[in-house]
C-alpha cells in the first residue's frame, strides 16, 4: 500500500473505502467519490494514490474519472449551473439558453467563473422533463427557462443563494 501523499486527515477517508473493499479494483468507483467529496475535486496526486493502491492504471482511474459528470478534475466555484440537455429541454432551446449563459458568464461547461462564483456544466437529462427547459443553480430547479431570462435568473440566483 502507497503511502497518503500528505498528512491531511482526509486521505483516512479514501484510505477506508479502499480497506472496506480489500483494495480491490472494483472499489475504484466508490473511492473516486470518496475522494471528492472528502476534496471537492479529483486532482492529479488523488488519482495517482488511489489508481496505486487498488492496482488499477492510472488510465483506468482517470477514464472513470472523466466518463461520469459527476467526477470533477478541478476545483469547482462557490455555487453551480447544469444547463439540461435532454431531449425535452433541447427542444425548448436549451441549446441556445446554454450559449446565453456562456457568453454572460464568459466560460464554457466544464469550467469556473474567473472569480471562483459559479461553475457551469451541462447533463444529458435531469429527470423533469415536464418544467423543461430546466437549469439547475445549486440543484434548485429554474424551470421553464428562456434565452432572454437566463441571465437575469442566474444572477438573481447568484445574489441570493448563500
Amino acid at each position: 500500500m502507497a503511502s497518503p501523499p500528505n498528512d491531511d486527515k482526509r486521505w483516512r477517508i479514501i484510505n477506508a473505502t479502499m480497506r472496506r473493499h480489500g483494495y480491490k479494483p472494483g472499489a475504484l468507483i466508490e473511492t473516486l467519490h470518496d475522494a471528492q467529496e472528502a476534496f471537492g475535486y479529483l486532482d492529479e496526486t488523488t488519482l495517482h494514490y488511489i489508481s496505486a493502491n487498488l492496482h488499477v492504471p492510472l488510465s483506468r482511474a482517470y477514464g472513470v474519472a472523466t466518463f461520469y459528470n459527476y467526477f470533477r478534475l478541478k476545483p469547482q466555484g462557490l455555487h453551480s449551473c447544469v444547463v439540461c440537455l435532454g431531449t425535452a429541454c433541447y427542444i425548448k432551446d436549451s441549446p441556445t439558453i446554454l450559449e446565453r449563459i456562456q457568453t454572460g458568464l464568459g466560460i464554457q461547461p466544464q469550467q469556473t467563473t474567473p472569480d471562483g462564483q459559479i461553475s457551469l456544466s451541462i447533463a444529458h437529462c435531469v429527470g423533469m422533463c415536464w418544467l423543461a427547459p430546466v437549469v439547475l443553480g445549486d440543484e434548485q430547479v429554474i424551470e421553464q427557462m428562456t434565452e432572454t431570462n437566463a441571465l437575469e435568473k442566474i444572477q438573481e440566483w447568484k445574489r441570493h443563494v448563500t
